[in-house]
């Protein structure tokens, strides 16, 4: 069977979160990721209908999960590095998802009668290095001005969920592949560790260590080729990511010096402006 035949795109390349379970082949996993998200029950993995947009990418991969269950529009993103603007991002993508659902139901958003829609349920799994708490709230409305705020016409809710290893325990015991996954980058990085230079062999060695019981053993070894290919994307990603964010941060510091603002207020303002720790943000100094 191939990867096409599966539900994998082979036009892009997903992140793995997406690969596992943004795939129609792993419905049952991507129940059973809803039901610990939602703490709710559901057994008819038949009824997920997927309705992730095909042509959105970002920096050249795939990194969300689209779909639809009693009503429920879940919208589902991986992120590696800490983004603030993920509300923006998914009220923009959660416009485009509403439009193909109208344009696929041939329904009428100028008639008199009211369109009835799925209510969107936003969520980020993050995996990132910077340390955050277990979940965290974003909204759009911390992007407007704080003297208007309350007036704001609209407001975009996503949860950030913290899906590294040894966070979020009950979650990751209701839902034993995304335990897994956690497992699975853990063991990356600290390969990696041993081995700068070599995110593949960091991804084989831990794709040979994983428990022979892990639900997603099979599946990852079965396209191990396009695990591997998708995760030094990711890592390479994250790495140009940052060597850019360094160099923004570092020209940032050196503007406010030349304006004569002095250290420790500079530094405020990287925590503030770059999501740094005090510690972090004193390295650029």
């Amino acid at each position: 069977m191939t990867a096409d035949s599966q539900g994998i795109n082979s036009k892009y390349k997903d992140r793995l979160l997406n690969f596992i379970y943004g795939n129609p082949a792993n419905r049952a996993w991507t129940l059973s990721l809803y039901n610990a998200v939602n703490k709710s029950s559901y057994t008819d993995a038949s009824q997920i209908e997927f309705n992730t947009l095909s042509d959105v990418l970002y920096l050249g991969m795939k990194n969300d999960t689209s779909f639809i269950i009693a009503d429920i529009l879940s919208v589902y993103e991986h992120q590696s590095t800490l983004n603030l603007n993920m509300p923006l991002r998914l009220l923009q993508y959660v416009a485009d998802l509403y439009s193909g659902y109208i344009a696929k139901y041939k329904l009428n958003k100028y008639g008199t009668s009211r369109i009835m829609l799925p209510t969107p349920k936003l969520v980020v799994f993050y995996n990132g290095e910077t340390e955050i708490d277990d979940e965290v709230i974003l909204r759009l409305s911390d992007s407007f001005d704080p003297a208007s705020r309350d007036k704001a016409d609209i407001e975009v809710i996503v949860r950030m969920i913290n899906v590294n290893y040894g966070r979020n325990k009950e979650l990751m015991q209701n839902c034993k592949t995304l335990g897994e996954y956690a497992w699975l980058v853990a063991a990356i990085r600290r390969n990696k560790a041993v081995n700068e230079t070599d995110i593949k062999a960091a991804v084989n060695k831990a794709l040979e260590e994983m428990p022979k019981d892990f639900l997603i053993r099979d599946f990852l070894m079965a396209h191990r080729k396009e695990v591997e290919g998708m995760l030094d994307t990711e890592y390479n990603e994250a790495e140009v990511k940052e060597l850019f964010v360094a160099d923004g941060i570092r020209k940032t510091v050196a503007t406010l010096r030349k304006h004569g603002i002095d250290d420790q207020t500079i530094v405020i303002d990287l925590c503030e402006q770059y999501s740094l720790s005090e510690d972090e943000a004193k390295k650029y100094m």
